[in-house]
């Protein structure tokens, strides 16, 4: 851990007002709100915890500008900020480990193509990693061990490759590209064709490019187009064991989350999010500022931007009557048994007069 902190100190590093609680009052370490113990800092950052404010043991939290002070437990000290999740990223640089240092080099058991462009002074190639030919690689980029890296990629300044990353052959990233480890880029398309009774492979000749900027999670597929690309806009943000398919468009600052499949051809805007579980089938088009929930199977193009849920997956206000009235079929169906029972009662007498 970093050295300890006063509370004024603390509220200048995360741009904040210390509202109460003593200036002079150290602050040792962080940790999570139910968690956190005397002497160190939390944060609000989702109001489902604001009753854990009562009783969290910290000494201090980061909360937000609105927050009302019998909210907290009398004696947190408490720092006013406008987004305590953001704000407690600083507190986590300030206590946290440090950042593994850039050690420029190539490791001996590496095996690098001779034709493969890069300062060897400025990148960092981890033991036995693959660089194959006619690879580019821009400068701080660091490639941890055992990535392969095919022929013919190239890799923007300031990347990240991660233990075990895959990135086949002629793939393009930009700049301050993420790859979590077993995260595999250009892997061929899924493409198949019924010919005489059997599945005929369809070559994928395209690439994927992945703009700057964009992380990539642990054991997540983005397969290489057909022909042209596959293409992941900048700023995207994917989750782990997530399947991008093969021509697939992401635009900018899309956020996939967990087990999310975009199909082939489909094509999403600006600023989409798809919760876990979510699909969406191919040759789509999906709207700009789009948020598909957990486990919606999105089936026809979205033209409107919002929230949906369900499958198919519709507005989120029709789908939760959807859901609200699938919910009261179990009711709905007894009270029909009690309606037939009755009127089978009644058409019994008339049929005795």
């Amino acid at each position: 851990m970093s050295n300890s902190i006063t509370l004024q100190k603390l509220a200048e590093l995360v741009g904040g007002e210390l509202w109460r609680g003593e200036p002079d009052d150290v602050i040792t370490g962080l940790n999570s709100i139910t968690e956190a113990a005397q002497g160190e800092v939390t944060f609000l950052g989702n109001p489902r915890y604001l009753p854990a404010l009562k009783t969290t043991r910290a000494s201090a939290a980061l909360v937000k500008e609105d927050l009302a002070a019998q909210d907290a437990r009398e004696g947190l000290a408490l720092i006013r900020v406008k987004n305590p999740t953001v704000a407690f990223s600083s507190v986590i640089r300030w206590f946290g480990p440090p950042a593994p240092a850039f050690v420029p080099g190539v490791h001996p058991t590496a095996i690098v193509a001779p034709d493969a462009k890069f300062d060897p002074e400025k990148v960092s190639i981890g033991a036995h990693a693959i660089i194959e030919e006619g690879v580019t690689i821009g400068d701080g980029t660091v490639i941890h061990p055992g990535t392969f890296v095919g022929r013919s990629v190239r890799i923007g300044a300031n990347c990240t490759l991660h233990a075990n990353s895959i990135i086949n052959e002629r793939c393009v990233l930009g700049n301050r590209v993420i790859l979590h480890s077993g995260a595999v880029i250009g892997s061929d398309g899924f493409g198949y064709e019924l010919v005489k009774g059997r599945h005929q492979k369809i070559e994928q000749v395209g690439i994927v490019q992945i703009d700057d900027d964009v992380e990539v999670g642990s054991c997540t597929t983005i397969d290489r187009a057909r022909f042209g690309r596959t293409w992941i806009g900048e700023g995207c943000k994917i989750d782990n064991l997530v399947q991008v398919a093969h021509n697939v468009v992401l635009g900018k600052h899309c956020i996939l989350c967990a087990q999310t499949g975009i199909s082939g051809s489909s094509r999403l805007g600006n600023y989409v999010t798809t919760a876990g579980q979510a699909g969406v089938t191919g040759h789509l088009e999906i709207a700009d500022q789009i948020m598909v929930l957990a486990k919606a199977g999105v089936t026809k193009s979205l033209t409107e931007a919002g929230a949906y849920v369900g499958f198919p997956a519709r507005p989120i206000a029709e789908g939760r009557k959807i859901m609200a009235g699938a919910a009261r079929i179990p009711e709905l169906i007894e009270r029909v048994r009690e309606l037939e029972k009755k009127l089978a009662e009644l058409e019994g007498k008339v049929a005795k007069e």
